[in-house]
């Protein structure tokens, strides 16, 4: 996999990132350290964890993910500089008290954030250091419009930027980034970054999958056009791209008690749960499979090759799943695969957005 550059910036990453979200949760740290020694095995370098997870979030694991992270690095000692490490502040609570009392994101929120996270980590500098999601109110987590009477944020994106400047010059973040971001919020970081002098956002890290595609609604242009970067993550649609829920009705919100999406009461009401992201789902495996691939072959090869994808974040749950995963790559799909992946796109849109 030869690496690619993100952004404006001399963070050179493997084209596939490890999504670590699991640790700590469905993964448990001994397996967690199988996975992450075999991710780098395979060439993968880029790890991405938050502060918030593991995940489903909730009080008695929030950072437990970074901690196991953390002690893996620290027994493998020279480990650290081989890989670059992302990591991410939580915007907004959003019905997570634990992470912080306040309704915004203010600069001080994001001062503490990082200086725990490096402490969880057990890392001086963490590479990239992103804004989860934003503290404005935007269409996102399955909200399909902007209201601006829903418009509550306190914190300019002036003030963030500021402290995101002071880390970097710190010496505590290299580079920083977004992620769940509109292209007003893109935009913006990036005229205030120019205009005072401050750190240039290097990538946006949003959903990108054969059921959610509503990057290409014009953000792809924004982000070509300023230079910044796509991390794409749940590539395969929260586990609906792998074929495993095609058994089930589309009108059934369930789905096999050990599920990762049946651990998720908000995920199954919001994008990936609902009864026509199922449906569309089934579609994709089905054009799949007629064409001899996996489903997961057909939805990864898709993030793998599209130009707007900087890297594609895989999260997995067993050392199988991640070598079916890195598995796919090199996987090219024909015209007319992908001529009938936009003819389905077109008859039902972004249904998991």
């Amino acid at each position: 996999m030869p690496p690619v550059t993100l952004g404006h910036s001399d963070l050179r990453v493997s084209p596939i990132c490890l999504g670590t979200m699991t640790f700590g949760e469905q993964v448990d740290e001994a397996l967690a350290f199988r996975i992450m020694d075999r991710a780098v095995e395979r060439g993968v370098d880029f790890f991405d964890t938050a502060e918030m997870y593991a995940v489903p979030a909730r009080a008695a694991t929030c950072g437990a993910t970074e901690t196991i992270i953390g002690r893996w690095l620290q027994a493998r000692p020279g480990m650290r500089q081989k890989l670059t490490l992302a990591s991410k502040v939580a915007g907004p609570a959003r019905g997570m008290p634990w992470i912080r009392a306040g309704k915004g994101l203010t600069g001080q929120d994001i001062q503490n954030s990082c200086e725990a996270s490096l402490k969880r980590l057990q890392t001086e500098v963490i590479d990239l250091y992103q804004i989860h999601w934003p503290e404005r109110h935007v269409p996102a987590f399955g909200t399909l419009y902007y209201h601006p009477q829903n418009e509550k944020s306190e914190t300019s994106i002036h003030e963030q930027l500021q402290v995101l400047g002071r880390l970097v010059k710190e010496g505590k973040i290299r580079h920083i980034g977004l992620s769940n971001e509109t292209p007003y919020g893109v935009h913006e970081f990036v005229r205030l970054a120019e205009q005072h002098g401050l750190p240039r956002v290097v990538s946006t890290q949003n959903p990108y999958c054969l059921v959610n595609r509503t990057y290409e609604n014009g953000l792809d242009e924004s982000c070509h056009r300023l230079g910044v970067s796509l991390l794409a993550y749940s590539p395969l649609g929260f586990g609906l791209l792998t074929g495993k829920f095609d058994q089930f009705a589309p009108h059934e919100a369930g789905a096999p008690q050990d599920a990762r999406i049946a651990k998720y009461e908000s995920v199954q009401k919001q994008r990936w749960g609902r009864a026509d992201a199922l449906a569309a789902a089934r579609r994709y495996n089905a054009l799949a499979r007629e064409h001899g691939l996996t489903a997961v072959q057909m939805a990864l090869a898709f993030c793998y090759t599209k130009w707007q994808v900087a890297s594609t974040i895989i999260g997995v749950t067993s050392v199988a799943q991640l070598d079916e995963d890195l598995n796919a790559w090199g996987t090219q799909l024909s015209p007319e695969v992908l001529a009938a992946i936009d003819q389905i796109r077109w008859e039902i849109r972004d249904p998991a957005l």
